[in-house]
């Protein structure tokens, strides 16, 4: 279906919704990212003080992130990762809780992206039904769960679990909102999924939880997010094989790494670590990522950004002497990003692995890069 046509129906949809009384997806998305709201069934609540406080800081902390941070990845994307960017492949982010937004920055152009976590999946949020009093303390509460990503780059997993189960607006599906709104997209449809062990997606309850959202991006293309609640353990895999065979059926992609608490580097969560390295053309990973070691010199190219000092205190037991040697020797180009836990643009280190030799189909048409490996 040709963009202008798809816009069309949807919005078409969408008037329709409003005949009925319910509210689209986009609606309420524009609502809790804090942009205007007018001429909706929420033009009335947005008169609040609540909602007029959560939009100026809203919009006070997505202006500073964009400019220390998005517009940057555009122009870096844009240069370094270039092919990946334009390819439509999906794009797989394992350990990402509601991460869209870092995604959607590298990989803007995906058909698919599949986030994982285990961060619950709530409900779909309803603002109009909010209990009296709960609106903003909700909002409230949504900013504190989103301060550390956007203050840092990465979402802090222990405070993520608390926040998201303590409002009425529970779960990542009112930050996937948030993000994909905040990035120009318009959310199209919203609906609770769940994948069955086989990896079929079914709106009956099964196996592993999780949200299926289509929207429109910025270009009028249209696109879909997949996030899943589940365990990454090789135990979790095991027992629910559900995420991985949905993910296999996609074919190959592009992934995306970044603080994953060094679980690749546990020998633990090895499925997990082969499946990217067996269905993905480009890794755009930091140091939590997948070690040095594992990838293979005959199949990877790997090129290296920023500085890489080691681990923060917290996860000291991950060293890497091979990658510091490597950072010492080949004075990579300065990242112009913060990305990972070491989340200042001149302490970051971004490791950009293309395999050497593709396919050429449409699942991942990437050249590979011209520097050196390690």
């Amino acid at each position: 279906m040709k963009p202008y046509l798809a816009l069309f129906l949807s919005a078409a949809l969408a008037a329709s919704a409003f005949a009925e009384g319910a509210i689209p997806p986009d609606v309420t998305a524009r609502f809790l990212a804090g942009l205007p709201v007018r001429d909706t069934p929420l033009d009335g609540v947005s008169h609040s003080q609540a909602w007029m406080d959560h939009a100026t800081e809203f919009d006070k902390a997505w202006k500073a992130l964009d400019t220390r941070q998005l517009s940057r990845i555009q122009a870096w994307s844009n240069e370094f990762l270039a092919d990946a960017t334009a390819d439509k492949a999906p794009v797989f982010y394992m350990f990402s809780g509601p991460d869209i937004l870092y995604a959607h920055a590298f990989f803007p152009n995906a058909s698919t992206y599949v986030l994982a976590g285990l961060e619950p999946v709530g409900v779909i949020p309803d603002v109009q039904h909010l209990p009296p009093g709960a609106l903003a303390s909700g909002l409230a509460n949504m900013r504190k769960s989103l301060n550390s990503v956007l203050s840092f780059s990465f979402f802090i997993t222990k405070d993520m679990k608390t926040d998201l189960r303590q409002t009425q607006l529970s779960g990542t599906l009112p930050i996937l909102y948030v993000f994909l709104e905040r990035a120009g997209c318009k959310l199209d449809t919203v609906e609770l999924v769940w994948l069955d062990k086989a990896g079929n997606v079914s709106t009956n309850k099964a196996s592993t939880p999780g949200a299926k959202i289509t929207f429109f991006g910025p270009g009028g293309a249209q696109q879909t997010a997949y996030y899943f609640e589940t365990d990454l353990s090789n135990e979790g895999i095991k027992s629910q094989p559900g995420y991985v065979k949905f993910c296999e059926s996609l074919g190959t992609g592009h992934a995306l790494l970044k603080a994953a608490s060094y679980l690749p580097h546990s020998g633990n969560f090895t499925a997990a670590r082969d499946f990217l390295l067996n269905h993905c053309n480009t890794i755009v990973q930091d140091d939590s990522g997948i070690p040095l070691k594992d990838f293979n010199k005959e199949k990877w190219v790997l090129r290296y950004f920023g500085s890489y000092s080691g681990p923060i205190p917290l996860f000291k037991q991950y060293p890497q002497p091979d990658l510091a040697a490597l950072y010492r020797a080949s004075h990579p180009p300065a990242l112009p990003f913060g990305f990972g836990y070491t989340w200042h643009a001149s302490q970051s280190s971004l490791i950009l692995a293309t395999a050497r030799t593709q396919s050429g189909d449409s699942s991942g048409n990437i050249k590979p890069a011209t520097t050196p490996s390690q």
